[in-house]
């Protein structure tokens, strides 16, 4: 298949040695599970169940919120501890509403649970109903609800289903792992997927450090035709989607647009599976497959993890640490976030757990820009970073963003090649963050000034209502007076009448007289 060059990237020490040969283990039940209602791009789910309550596996537990939210559902079949706060799986370490379980040991599914027979007979509707309600959303760190990407099909005219699995990030191999062993039951959720979005054309792109991946899965497409297999070169940040999708079409990603806009939806191998699972069997997403590894862990793993397991729970099954890391990480080493403690629970988009010792993480001090442009030179967006960086540390972020801060993808490749060791990810995250924040309180401000207008408005119409009121009130009081001085007046003139008339029937007799 014809591969088409995109600019910049970097090639790290991909370190996937230490975890890539240890086949995926199934984590022992741990005693609490910790199930935060945030765990998806949107809106938190809403809880479903109350304090004591017994569940059983793939329960729901907490309702999605809006189109782009997710449901949450029972990992296993236990009591429900209390529905309160507990530390995120953010850097922040700030609290977040969460569901807390204690398994029974049972681990007994819940009789509602049953999958289709043949789930290509569903309409694309009713598999992205299906996939919604499983609660399955990007399992490659994204976490973008799976059922809304089925969905674009009314939208845009699609005609290519993509499959990531060039998993770029050093150290990650949990869906290397998952396609080389489950490698017929991902093809069976791509299938599904593609059947869904209705099209034809799949390409499953796969880096060439992970042959044995490559052959599993070109193995278990060989019965489909429309399924092709891209070996992709192994360079950071081949993952990426919109650079992936330009690598195996050619094609430009319009600027903060979707690859949607050119008729690709991209997916994940672990996603796929996922799908698979939830048509096939009724299983909501309730685990994933996380690698646990670095030079500081004991004994490197790829774990089937169940959903709210807390991060100590897999570091002691990994016989803890060799050494004291000098940092622990959620994701990749590139794009992954610092866990602020061993205490928060898993989720579903963390893929992998990384104890990193200080020759690993190679910290330095900061030097002053050299101007040398390295990193203009790796930047796979074709962004200029020192500019960038540059308008930002003198406070001029509209001027950042002028020159392209909204279109990194933060992949963290012009810090790697940065000869003064420049944080420079961690300058367009910060300013992102405080662009964000400013776009927050313009729309708060905009919303209050709204609501201010309309609550003017329609107080001036109370007003105006309660003057036509009064004015009406008043004109009904004046045709009362003027009605009651007309009826007090009528009497009189009655009475006249008969005087009148009796005197003049009188004066002719008196005449006579």
């Amino acid at each position: 298949m014809k591969l088409f060059k995109i600019r910049g990237g970097v090639h790290p020490d991909d370190r996937k040695q230490l975890a890539a040969g240890q086949a995926i283990e199934v984590l022992p039940m741990p005693a609490l599970l910790h199930i935060p209602l945030q765990q998806h791009i949107g809106a938190p789910a809403s809880p479903a169940v109350r304090r004591g309550q017994l569940v059983a596996k793939g329960d729901l537990l907490a309702n999605g919120q809006g189109m782009i939210s997710a449901p949450v559902h029972a990992p296993t079949s236990g009591r429900i501890m209390g529905v309160g706060s507990y530390p995120a799986h953010h850097a922040s370490g700030l609290s977040v509403p969460t569901i807390t379980l204690k398994p029974d040991g049972e681990d007994r599914w819940a009789d509602h649970i049953q999958g289709v027979d043949d789930p290509f007979a569903l309409d694309a509707d009713a598999i992205a109903a299906r996939v919604a309600a499983a609660g399955i959303v990007g399992l490659g760190g994204a976490t973008f609800p799976a059922a809304v990407k089925l969905n674009l099909r009314k939208k845009y005219r699609l005609h290519t289903l993509v499959i990531n699995g060039a998993e770029c990030e050093p150290y990650l191999t949990c869906d290397d792992r998952l396609m080389r062993e489950r490698s017929a039951d991902v093809i069976d959720g791509i299938r599904i997927m593609a059947h869904a979005l209705g099209v034809e054309r799949i390409v499953i792109g796969i880096e060439n450090n992970k042959p044995e991946a490559q052959a599993a899965m070109a193995v278990a497409a060989s019965e489909h035709a429309n399924i092709r297999i891209a070996r992709l070169p192994t360079r950071y940040p081949m993952g990426s989607e919109k650079h992936l999708v330009q690598t195996l079409t050619g094609r430009e990603t319009p600027a903060r647009g979707l690859t949607a806009d050119i008729g690709v939806v991209v997916h994940n191998p672990a996603t796929a599976f996922a799908v698979h699972e939830a048509l096939r069997y009724g299983y909501p997403l309730v685990a994933r497959v996380v690698t646990v590894t670095g030079h500081a862990i004991s004994r490197p793993r790829n774990l089937k993890v169940l959903l709210g397991t807390k991060v100590q729970d897999i570091l002691d099954y990994c016989g803890g640490f060799k050494v004291e890391p000098e940092r622990l990480i959620s994701g990749g080493p590139m794009m992954g976030q610092p866990l602020p403690s061993t205490r928060v629970p898993m989720v579903k988009g963390s893929n992998g757990v990384l104890a990193l010792t200080a020759d690993e993480t190679n910290v330095r001090d900061t030097m002053p820009c050299i101007r040398c442009g390295s990193c203009v030179q790796a930047c796979p967006c074709g962004l200029v970073p020192l500019e960038m960086a540059a308008h930002i540390r003198a406070g001029d972020l509209e001027g950042a963003v002028s020159r392209g801060l909204m279109d990194c993808i933060g992949c963290g490749s012009c810090a790697y090649v940065c000869p003064g060791h420049i944080p420079l990810v961690q300058f367009f995250n910060y300013a992102k963050g405080d662009m964000a924040a400013r776009g927050r309180a313009k729309q708060k401000q905009a919303e209050t000034k709204r609501l201010a207008e309309q609550r003017t408005a329609r107080m001036e119409a109370i007003k105006a209502a309660k003057r036509e009121a009064m004015a009406k009130r008043k004109r009904e009081m004046a045709a009362k007076k003027k009605a009651e001085a007309e009826q007090a007046a009528a009497p009189s003139a009655h009475a006249a009448t008969p005087i009148a008339e009796t005197l003049t029937a009188e004066t002719p007799a008196e005449t006579e007289a």
